[in-house]
């Protein structure tokens, strides 16, 4: 099978490795905490007005973190809310992302089975310009094996990358994923189930295509996550606002500061609402500038992230 473009956990090992960081800047634009210069005279109970706001945030949000870090993870749910008029600004967003050289992980969470699956992974990994639209998704595995695996079959052929929920950062991710069947955990067994597909598709960089979504707010499991799926990258949320610390996200690291991408969204986006990081004015993508510096410099000062450069 002749891949369009290189292997997706190459490319990402070495976008990590060029910004010499593991951070993502989640984008998740929120109406009641853009920037006032932002909102300007746009009207929150007007969908179209709101997308064109998001859009704008989201781009100016790139363009102070593009020279800084490997890649943005837009939330589908703040555009999709607003529906045609979200789809068409988050459409902008994605594009401008990949003017800028970043790549583009979709937080879209799907998950479905046969020809639905298939119809979730075309419109991700559809080609634009020869590239896949996006460069990876997150994908819900809790229905099964046959929800996902169309996701990865066509991820191998567009040189595309999959996120797998393993256990999720949220507080009732226990609620299932923490069940006991047998001798393991429900989300040990999805991790098992990840292993395998990731090591099936391995880049030279030793990880595969198919990664795993693992919570910073739960440090120990993620340690042991990432004894279990040495083959797969670990997709880290939860790093800043949720609550996860530098600290906590150590263990999702292999020895060359690889294996793992930590995404921070409010607390970079919104850092103009932080007074560790307001600038006085209207001149809040300094803020973004810096609260992105400081993600990054935690990452590398508690972390194997410091070995790459």
């Amino acid at each position: 099978m002749n891949n369009l473009l290189p292997n997706f956990s190459d490319r990402l090992a070495d976008a990590i490795r060029a910004k010499r960081t593991p951070l993502v800047v989640g984008l998740d634009p929120r109406w009641d905490f853009l920037p006032a210069i932002v909102q300007g005279r746009r009207s929150p109970h007007d969908p179209s007005d709101v997308a064109e706001a998001f859009g704008e945030f989201c781009r100016a949000v790139i363009d102070v973190v593009a020279p800084m870090v490997p890649t943005v993870k837009p939330q589908w749910a703040f555009f999709e809310q607003l529906g045609a008029f979200g789809l068409a600004a988050l459409e902008n967003v994605i594009a401008h992302a990949r003017e800028k050289g970043l790549l583009v992980i979709a937080d879209a969470k799907r998950g479905d089975i046969g020809s639905t699956a298939e119809a979730y992974a075309e419109a991700f990994f559809r080609l634009a310009r020869k590239a896949p639209y996006c460069d990876a998704l997150t994908v819900n595995p809790y229905m099964g094996v046959d929800s996902w695996q169309p996701f990865v079959n066509l991820a191998k052929e567009r040189g595309s990358g999959v996120f797998l929920l393993a256990k999720t950062s949220n507080p009732g991710s226990g609620d299932i994923q923490d069940l006991t069947t047998g001798h393991a955990r429900i989300y040990e067994i999805v991790a098992d189930q990840i292993e395998r597909a990731a090591a099936q598709t391995k880049g030279s960089c030793g990880y595969g295509i198919v990664g795993a979504v693992v919570g910073a707010t739960y440090p120990n499991q993620l340690s042991e996550l990432r004894a279990r799926m040495p083959s797969a990258w670990i997709l880290v949320p939860g790093f800043g606002a949720q609550g996860g610390t530098a600290h906590d996200v150590a263990g999702a690291f292999d020895q060359r500061g690889l294996g793992a991408i930590v995404n921070s969204s409010r607390a970079v986006l919104f850092a103009h609402r932080d007074p560790k990081f307001a600038v006085a004015g209207n001149n809040w993508q300094a803020s973004v500038e810096a609260a992105c510096h400081d993600a990054i410099e935690q990452l590398r000062s508690q972390t194997n992230a410091s070995k790459l450069g």
